[in-house]
């Protein structure tokens, strides 16, 4: 948020004007005293106080901006709540609201272009790189689970015919749940192939079997 210019008689008065334009309490602003004024001889010569003040930033602060300003452009209202995780640097986003479809686009690609971009404005306000995770709707649980599921029907399919699999281009979250679901496979292995965003997993019998 930019710096704002308040003045006021004195410097405290001029701190409690702000703390109204900007609906919030002493403990999450900072400040600057430009002027500290002067009552002057009998009220003749008097200058106010000024000072250049803004709230405090945090990143729950930076998301949420960014997260509606993207919404307000959409014309959706989404709820947006923030949980940070005390002992990492992970964000997690959860959106709600009617029509979420949307925000989730063809597999996940609307939804996670969106947490990318939020995190690029994430970690341009951080001095340490933060993760943003964004989910609707249990989305990011469903899609894994679906994932799985394939990945178990696409090692079957490999034992029977003993033919390898590629399966369609995937993100890189989605690539490491197949690969994820497969590794302690007996009998199939995995490696992906490809340059983005046209990279993929690729699934095959182990030679030794």
């Amino acid at each position: 948020m930019e710096f704002i210019e308040v003045t006021g008689k004195t410097v405290d008065d001029a701190i409690t004007e702000s703390l109204i334009k900007l609906g919030t309490t002493s403990d999450k602003i900072e400040y600057e005293v430009i002027e500290k004024g002067s009552s002057g001889f009998l009220g003749i010569g008097s200058r106010p106080a000024v000072i250049r003040v803004r709230k405090k930033f945090s990143l729950e602060d930076v998301i949420q901006e960014f997260l509606d300003n993207v919404f307000k452009a959409m014309d959706m209202e989404v709820e947006v709540l923030i949980n940070k995780d005390e002992n990492s640097k992970i964000y997690e986003v959860e959106l709600k609201g009617a029509d979420m479809g949307v925000l989730i686009g063809k597999r996940g690609q609307t939804l996670d272009s969106l947490q990318y971009l939020v995190n690029l404005a994430a970690n341009k306000q951080s001095d340490e790189y933060v993760k943003v995770k964004l989910d609707t709707e249990d989305y990011r649980k469903r899609r894994r689970e679906t994932l799985e599921n394939l990945a178990k029907n696409i090692a079957y399919k490999v034992k029977r015919t003993k033919k390898p699999v590629s399966l369609e281009p995937m993100n890189p979250f989605e690539r490491r749940v197949i690969h994820s679901a497969l590794q302690g496979d007996k009998f199939v292995t995995t490696h992906s192939e490809g340059e983005e965003p046209y990279r993929h997993v690729v699934v095959t019998l182990k030679r030794n079997k």
